[in-house]
């Protein structure tokens, strides 16, 4: 004892030193513990990452050719989107130069040159047209310059504008009251409100839709020849709606809108043979909406 009580300060020095190295043995266990557990879970996560990337597909067996199958899908597959192009060929702008710059003076003399065309073509068609009907671009009908940036989007108007009336002449309607597009000039918002259409062209990853409405009259044979013009199309038409009225009774739908109607008031007048015609055709009045497909380039 009497040595303790001589050499306090080493003593107490010496159990301290002890305690610390027993903690740092202690931490260095734990550390040792911890990085062991992560290192075994590392490769065990490398050694399932090797064994996936070595691995190929299997090209099958004696009954299952999985290679010539992936061909054989991957041909199909490119064969429908050939297909499918057929029916979303882009519609020409009007005008088309070469150069895809399109001019005031270009535009301004290509309107007026398709409205007569389009006009001519009605009266050999024997559809009826509004009087000095300008196909919705009465505001462009009598300009030589146009609003900044807009020439390019009128000129493909012009051109869906065209190639939509025609549908309409080759149905052989007996009227074409008005088509509507959508505003895409400063130069439009002078234009007629009857000439424009309230909505505006969408783009989602395949397409830019851009909207149209027509209103023609016609006999139901006739707009079954429209629809089946737009089907036909190799041009991107779908058909968004279509109200169907008497023409004689605007804002009154007719009970069999789209077939022929029975004579109001009339008995049913004998036929040959002593037949009874039952039903009389009357005149109709449509309002179609039609989206105007626009494939995006392909990347």
């Amino acid at each position: 004892m009497a040595w303790i009580k001589r050499n306090l300060f080493f003593v107490i020095g010496g159990i301290l030193a002890i305690g610390l190295l027993g903690a740092a043995g202690f931490y260095n266990y734990q550390g040792w513990n911890h990085n062991s557990v992560a290192f075994d879970q590392l490769n065990e996560i490398y050694g399932t990452l090797r064994n996936l990337t070595s691995q190929k597909p299997s090209a099958g067996n004696d009954k299952v050719n999985n290679i010539e199958a992936a061909k054989e899908q991957e041909r199909q597959l490119r064969e429908w989107i050939r297909q499918a192009g057929d029916y979303f060929k882009p519609i020409a702008p009007v005008p088309n130069p070469p150069n895809g710059m399109v001019s005031s003076e270009g535009f301004a003399a290509a309107l007026r040159r398709m409205i007569d065309q389009l006009q001519h073509e009605a009266d050999g068609a024997s559809v009826a047209l509004p009087p000095q009907y300008n196909f919705s671009f009465k505001a462009q009908r009598d300009l030589v310059r146009f609003a900044p940036g807009s020439l390019e989007q009128l000129a493909g108007q012009l051109g869906e504008v065209k190639t939509i009336a025609e549908v309409l002449y080759a149905a052989r309607v007996n009227a074409l009251d008005g088509i509507q597009r959508v505003r895409v000039s400063d130069d439009d918002a002078s234009g007629p409100q009857a000439d424009y259409l309230d909505d505006h062209s969408t783009t989602n990853n395949l397409a830019v839709l851009t909207p149209y409405q027509i209103t023609f009259r016609s006999f139901s044979p006739e707009i079954g020849a429209v629809l089946a013009g737009f089907a036909s199309s190799p041009h991107g038409f779908i058909v968004k709606g279509i109200n169907v009225q008497l023409a004689g009774a605007a804002g009154t739908m007719s009970p069999n809108p789209v077939g022929p109607a029975l004579a109001p008031g009339a008995p049913p007048a004998p036929g040959r043979g002593g037949l009874q015609a039952m039903l009389n055709e009357q005149l109709l009045r449509v309002t179609l909406v039609v989206e105007v497909v626009k494939l995006l380039p392909k990347k």
